[in-house]
């Protein structure tokens, strides 16, 4: 059966920073309503972005469109693969003319990798000999790591799953021999789009709350656990959720757990061996990372349970508002000051895409402290203290990120209760104007 990962959408309830924002830019595709499903940035210059009908028909939509100006200016294309019934899946490009994209029958499975060298006036078939098994063979997603290496994968056919590497740019693809693919189990398959990378290293989640993980490109995998049971809802329907990394290490998971309502973010340090307890989250969950930094930015296109935007800078425990009440679909960043997020158009010349002002390395506090929290190592009682701030919001977390204690406080100078902590390691997060400054505390 064949699963399109279920979309997560909620609200940000943090306060409006005007140092951020989005200007919208026109996508110029000639049919209205298309929405922007996926983003890549090359460089800052240099961005391609797949279409997806957002007229609420559900149409098949083969169409990209890419700028080579920073944005001033998208130039539309089609994605002809041969065959009107393929959905495309992601699109993973190295350069202002190279680009590959995954496509796949929505029954039947099928589909495969596609690749352009000009800029996409043309799209040729890779790895023809594979995904060729009609109803197990799903071209799930395809990613180059740089303009030779790249990995394509897709559902188990057999007692694995089929996935495929290529160190020629995709002119010869081989299948992962069995050895480094560990053995899927019963009721296991991917979700297309299902996925996350960062420098080496790229993660694809499963029905079964697994994670497969390889740190060389695809030649060798692990099979990893997670807290959820099902990251697309069709085996476990209570549980759903969306997997993103920063780097080798840094990770987050963001989705549902038993309880299809209430929303957590579970985090890792150690490349998904290992997973926090988690935390409940009430905030936009269409997310990318800075990469390289435990700086987040989430979106919502969904007008119902809120539409808008906001950014972490520390990993999720905290959050900050862009605005609120505007469509914004899936984001993604080159740096802190270069990024776009998805939406729709309304003709050729109005919308459809957001391209973001301003810098999220400078929304932190200056290097020079704001607060001081005294004694540290604490026993019973800690004070926080500023020469210049007089208000803002405390959130404490213990190293797994669970949220201890929240207060607001009031005045220059405030004495908080720690009796009731349990010895360790804390992180003291202060939210005011805007910025953030954490402190790590020792409890006694």
């Amino acid at each position: 059966m064949k699963k399109t990962l279920l979309s997560l959408l909620f609200i940000s309830t943090s306060l409006i920073a005007t140092a951020q924002s989005w200007t919208s830019q026109a996508t110029a595709f000639p049919t209205a309503l298309r929405s922007t499903v996926g983003i890549q940035v090359v460089d800052a210059n240099n961005v391609w972005a797949i279409a997806g009908d957002a007229s609420g028909g559900g149409a098949v939509v083969q169409e990209f469109t890419k700028t080579a100006d920073g944005g001033t200016t998208w130039v539309p294309g089609t994605i002809n693969v041969g065959n009107t019934a393929l959905s495309i899946g992601n699109i993973s490009a190295v350069s202002d003319t190279t680009a590959w994209v995954s496509a796949s029958d929505s029954t039947n499975g099928l589909g495969g990798v596609f690749k352009t060298t000009d800029g996409g006036l043309t799209w040729t078939p890779q790895n023809v000999t594979g995904f060729t098994t009609a109803g197990s063979s799903w071209c799930d997603g395809v990613h180059f790591f740089d303009a030779n290496n790249g990995l394509a994968f897709g559902d188990p056919v057999g007692t694995n799953f089929e996935i495929y590497t290529t160190n020629d740019g995709g002119a010869t693809w081989t299948a992962v021999p069995t050895a480094n693919n560990p053995v899927s189990v019963a009721n296991e398959w991917g979700y297309s789009g299902s996925f996350a990378y960062a420098g080496n290293s790229f993660w694809f989640t499963t029905s079964k709350g697994k994670i497969y993980k390889t740190t060389d490109m695809g030649l060798t995998w692990t099979k990893l656990s997670s807290p959820l049971s099902d990251f697309g809802g069709q085996v476990t329907t209570s549980n759903f959720g969306t997997l993103y990394f920063s780097d080798n290490n840094t990770g987050i998971i963001v989705g549902t757990k038993n309880t299809a309502s209430t929303f957590k973010i579970w985090t890792t340090t150690n490349g998904g061996t290992s997973w926090s307890s988690g935390v409940t989250y009430a905030g936009f969950t269409d997310m990318c990372y800075i990469p390289g930094t435990t700086t987040l930015v989430s979106t919502s296109a969904n007008t119902t349970s809120g539409a808008g935007s906001a950014y972490s800078l520390d990993n999720g425990v905290t959050w900050t508002s862009i605005d609120a009440d505007v469509q914004h679909g899936v984001p993604a960043f080159l740096n802190s000051t270069t990024g776009w997020c998805g939406g729709f158009n309304i003709d050729a010349t109005t919308d459809g895409i957001y391209k973001f002002s301003g810098d999220l390395a400078t929304a932190k506090f200056d290097a020079s402290k704001n607060f001081k929290i005294t004694p540290n190592p604490a026993n019973a009682n800690v004070t926080i203290s500023s020469d210049k701030i007089d208000s803002c919001q405390l959130k404490v977390t213990d190293i797994s990120g669970k949220v201890v204690l929240e207060k607001t406080l009031t005045g220059l100078q405030n004495t908080v209760d720690v009796n009731a902590l349990s010895s360790g390691a804390y992180f003291f997060t202060l939210n005011a104007e805007g910025k953030t400054e954490t402190i790590k505390i020792i409890k006694n």
